[in-house]
């Protein structure tokens, strides 16, 4: 059944779908039977909500032989990072304790807005505990593993997500980024990723981890896909009042406009320390292939990250301290020190982080006057090994999970929208970022649309399963 979308993007499902060439129901199938036999080694899935799938897809195939529209995701399986509501299963955040949680009433907006579309919910995914996490390695579930080597970290805190759509389980997964969780599994996984605008697409009804940092976003193996999700889920929310009213602004159609009046320059400074050789390689490529010359510098980049850790511990801690009170020993204990540690914050170290970080996003949207992408690693390695504690770069060891998110962290800080492109190095790809300003999700969609129409960028066929 699994061979029946074998090679098909989410949009080839789609056409194949609407045509009546290929049913929603078969395209279910296929993916469920996919995650029956690869997801024992992945381990991507918490929850598989075949029943409810089934129903969705036959529902579409009804609204097809009746004649009626169907969406533009119309019988396209995929599934969500286990922090977003989906109706009749608890939250679980990727924690033991939400497990106690009642089950949800209502799906997540953002589901809500692709089964609108068509798409199909087959179920929920792995994360590290409540998001504070950088590796895929949760204590409760197991890790989620690299589809491109099992013994290696799918990356995190959307671990899930990455393997999910790495393996080509389901062509489409959601996640979520409060200092790189798209970023860094797209990297380590070899998929494209889509962190939007801080408030461009709604997070009502999932599960919040820093409010003033957090974006919900989706993942893909082709860039068509990635806009195709993105611009079914946007629109304003009034159930969260982040979400921007802006109108809906359609990607998919800019893609084939081309990149040749567009202006790229590469970060530089901070941009380029604390990276293996895999990381210079892959944003030399990229570079070159968009004719890229052009350095900047952003500000202060190391106080940014700085700042956006002072930032996410102090909020993650205010979230949990009843349940740091009431039931410690249910935490992963990485992730309950860290949130005690955010705790214990004195507030003017919060204060004055909050006015930084007014005066860095100020001075990098300025850039843009002079630019229209930046380009930066997506993470300093390829994936680390399962377990691994430390890596070794120009002589010095290093902590990996603090230092995963080295790349992510000033960009998220400050809410850019950002794509994750794969380049496909041997033997694991890695992730380059395409940043642009804010609002501008098209511009780094059309760029990276560009780069893998010309092969630098691409997901590659997953080898570990």
């Amino acid at each position: 059944m699994s061979d029946k979308i074998d090679g098909l993007s989410a949009t080839d499902i789609a056409q194949a779908v609407s045509s009546r060439k290929l049913t929603a129901l078969d395209a279910v199938e296929a993916s469920l039977s996919r995650i029956a036999s690869r997801d024992k080694i992945l381990n991507s899935f918490t929850d598989v909500t075949a029943e409810r799938a089934r129903a969705k897809a036959r529902a579409v195939d009804a609204d097809i032989a009746a004649g009626k529209p169907v969406g533009p995701l119309a019988g396209v399986p995929f599934a969500v990072k286990n922090l977003f509501d989906v109706q009749d299963l608890s939250t679980r955040a990727g924690s033991k304790i939400n497990r106690d949680l009642p089950p949800s009433t209502r799906d997540a907006t953002l589901i809500e807005r692709m089964e609108a579309a068509g798409a199909v919910l087959v179920g929920a995914l792995n994360m590290g505990e409540y998001a504070y996490d950088f590796t895929g390695e949760n204590v409760h579930d197991g890790p989620s593993r690299n589809p491109h080597d099992p013994t290696r970290m799918t990356g995190g805190s959307s671990g899930g997500s990455g393997s999910a759509v790495g393996g080509a389980l389901v062509p489409i997964a959601l996640g979520s980024d409060t200092n790189g969780s798209i970023r860094v599994p797209s990297s380590f996984c070899g998929i494209f990723g889509l962190k939007p605008t801080y408030g461009r697409l709604s997070r009502a009804r999932s599960y919040p981890f820093v409010a003033s940092l957090d974006h919900l976003g989706p993942f893909a193996r082709s860039v068509k896909d990635l806009a195709l999700a993105y611009d079914v889920m946007q629109g304003p929310d009034a159930d969260d009042a982040a979400c921007s009213t802006r109108p809906v602004e359609p990607t998919l159609s800019s893609l084939g406009e081309g990149i040749g009046n567009l202006r790229v320059a590469i970060a530089g400074g901070y941009f380029q320390k604390n990276v293996f050789p895999e990381a210079t390689e892959a944003v030399a490529r990229v570079a070159k292939a968009l004719s890229a010359t052009q350095t900047v510098e952003l500000p202060e980049a190391a106080r940014a990250r700085a700042a956006a850790y002072i930032i996410t511990t102090t909020e993650g801690a205010s979230l949990h301290l009843d349940r740091l009170r009431k039931r410690p020993n249910d935490f992963d204990p990485a992730v309950r020190d860290r949130f005690i540690a955010g705790a214990m914050v004195p507030a003017p170290y919060v204060d004055k982080a909050q006015k930084f970080r007014r005066w860095y996003r100020a001075k990098v949207v300025e850039l843009f006057k002079s630019v229209d992408v930046i380009l930066a690693p997506a993470t300093p390695c390829t994936a680390p090994k399962l377990g691994q504690v430390n890596f070794v770069l120009d002589g010095v060891e290093l902590p990996v999970r603090a230092n995963i998110g080295v790349h992510t962290q000033p960009i998220s800080f400050i809410g850019l929208p950002v794509v994750a492109v794969p380049v496909p190095l041997e033997p694991m790809p890695i992730g380059v970022q395409i940043i642009a300003a804010p609002w501008r999700e098209d511009i780094a969609l059309r760029v990276a649309h560009a780069l893998e129409q010309m092969g630098v960028a691409a997901a590659p066929t997953p080898r570990g399963l």
